[in-house]
């Protein structure tokens, strides 16, 4: 089995669920999980609302490009990326080589509920986050859509079920067939 086949990665917009379920879905794949977000904090050794007080999002992007072309050359993970990762062509081009790409899908009401309340977001760092978040998700909807392989709603669903979900679309729904 190839690389590609053998990776999954989570892509969506932020507060879609794809640390939790990327951690579910690895358990019950028995492969390793990575979350993008945390390989540029552990690298950097700063969290990224610093690199992005001090740096920009313009020098967070080129963290999380260098980040991610590690990590899509790792053989047999589940990776969950940032939100923004998608932003980027060449990150789009490494996560559609790399492995299976699952878009996971969330209403903007969804996110909102899920990151009101959260201060590490420099993206929602505004007087009106909700609509920072309906902006956010004009611009990126079409570049999830574009390199999704599937399509996962997660609204109103427990991570459990939505696991299933990609399982299903994966054709994995024994753990022992991910090897």
């Amino acid at each position: 089995m190839s690389r590609a086949d053998r990776n999954i990665f989570l892509i969506g917009p932020m507060g879609a669920g794809k640390s939790t379920i990327g951690r579910l879905l690895a358990e019950r794949l028995v492969l390793p999980f990575k979350d993008s977000d945390h390989e540029i904090e552990a690298r950097s050794g700063a969290d990224i609302p610093w690199i992005f007080d001090v740096e920009g999002e313009a020098g967070f992007r080129r963290r999380e490009t260098a980040v991610l072309a590690d990590l899509t050359c790792e053989q047999g993970i589940v990776l969950a990326t940032g939100g923004g990762a998608i932003l980027k062509e060449e990150n789009r081009t490494l996560l559609k080589q790399g492995g299976t790409v699952v878009y996971l899908a969330a209403s903007v009401e969804q996110q909102y509920a899920r990151t009101r309340r959260d201060r590490q977001r420099p993206l929602l760092r505004e007087a009106d986050p909700h609509a920072r978040l309906v902006q956010l998700f004009a611009e990126r909807e079409p570049l999830y859509l574009s390199i999704a392989d599937c399509v996962v709603t997660t609204d109103r669903r427990t991570p459990r079920l939505v696991v299933q979900e990609i399982l299903r679309h994966l054709g994995r729904d024994d753990p022992t067939t991910a090897s």
